[in-house]
């Protein structure tokens, strides 16, 4: 009978569009065997790794681990690990700080984004206010940081530079586009630095540390910036769905606390010469009862701006998998085509 943590592995496995159906070969089939140990071993580590001796800090860090996540970075780390010589223990750490390191910034986020929700659940900040929030995303980036010191020079500068891209990422969001700056291109660049840096850091970890080819390493970095701008304007898409069971969080949650994404941005744009669309803009950007903005955001979630958003992430995703060429045929440029398809039908 498969343990609590192999059917957790396979659910991750699965939910990102690398189920059994996927691998016929014998290789293939062990390819897949491979990638299910490897993440039984990163879920065993995270509760090994995020533990605290002091109590407040190991409930307050341990909140958003045990609400879910898809892991998608380590997943991505253990993928490209497999182009070399697969699971061994520097790229198990690694998968474990790159998935701690992106839990940090989500409780950092919430705060920026006075978020209530997060993955189903009340966000840190609403649950225990926003320094303890904060508190608790630095000491995750320190364990990370721990766990990333022990690996060498090469992805120790490797974190840290994708460190300064999520602050400068936020601080460009939080700013906003300045004077004569495209809003959707500035848009398009916090995406690439806020969700792009880490996803293409966790694919490079794996090539890096499980000695595959170096030739290897630029297609898969691509891939991971690319993957991550097309998974960001999916949850854009996605922010306007009014099924709460699945979202975790209602609709127009990010609109309503103010982050300007795509589709919003596109319908800006479209109201300069659209009297509708510049009339379905003002109801969305002011102060409406919960039922008039609910009903303007199924508006937006119907109109042509977001058919557009799906047509970008689409493109993104496309250019994504395109960027894989240069990768042998087989099992691992196989899984992270798949990876890409599911990330864009994740809105369907």
């Amino acid at each position: 009978m498969a343990t609590p943590l192999a059917r957790r592995s396979n659910t991750l496995r699965s939910s990102l569009g690398l189920g059994e159906k996927l691998f016929a070969s014998s290789e293939e089939r062990r390819f897949a065997e491979a990638l299910e140990a490897g993440l039984e071993q990163v879920e065993l580590g995270l509760s090994e790794e995020m533990a605290f001796a002091d109590s407040l800090a190991d409930t307050t860090t341990r909140y958003l681990l045990d609400a879910g996540g898809k892991r998608i970075r380590p997943a991505l780390t253990l993928l490209a690990a497999q182009l070399g010589d697969g699971n061994n223990p520097q790229v198990i750490s690694a998968a474990q700080a790159i998935e701690i390191t992106h839990l940090a910034s989500l409780y950092h986020d919430d705060v920026m984004d006075e978020a209530l929700m997060r993955r189903g659940v009340p966000s840190a900040q609403a649950v225990w206010g926003n320094s303890v929030a904060i508190i608790t995303g630095d000491l995750l980036f320190a364990r990370a940081g721990k766990l990333i010191a022990a690996l060498g020079e090469r992805v120790t500068s490797l974190q840290a530079e994708v460190f300064e891209r999520l602050c400068l990422g936020q601080l460009h969001e939080t700013i906003g586009p300045q004077d004569g700056e495209d809003a959707i291109e500035h848009y398009i660049q916090v995406l690439s630095d806020k969700t792009g840096s880490l996803i293409a850091a966790a694919a490079e970890v794996g090539v890096v540390l499980s000695n595959a080819d170096e030739a290897y390493r630029a297609p898969i970095v691509s891939f991971g910036e690319k993957i991550g701008v097309a998974f960001q304007l999916i949850d854009d898409v996605i922010d306007l769905s009014s099924q709460v069971e699945e979202t975790g969080k209602a609709a127009g949650t990010d609109l309503r606390a103010g982050v300007a994404t795509l589709p919003l941005l596109y319908l800006r744009r479209q109201a300069l010469t659209d009297p509708s669309a510049a009339a379905l803009l003002a109801r969305i950007e002011s102060d409406l009862d919960d039922a008039d903005f609910f009903a303007a955001v199924a508006e937006l979630r119907d109109h042509a701006v977001t058919r557009e958003t799906l047509d970008e992430a689409h493109r993104w995703s496309r250019d994504a998998v395109a960027a894989l060429a240069p990768l042998p045929e087989g099992p691992v440029k196989k899984a992270l085509t798949r990876f890409a398809d599911t990330i864009v039908e994740r809105s369907n």
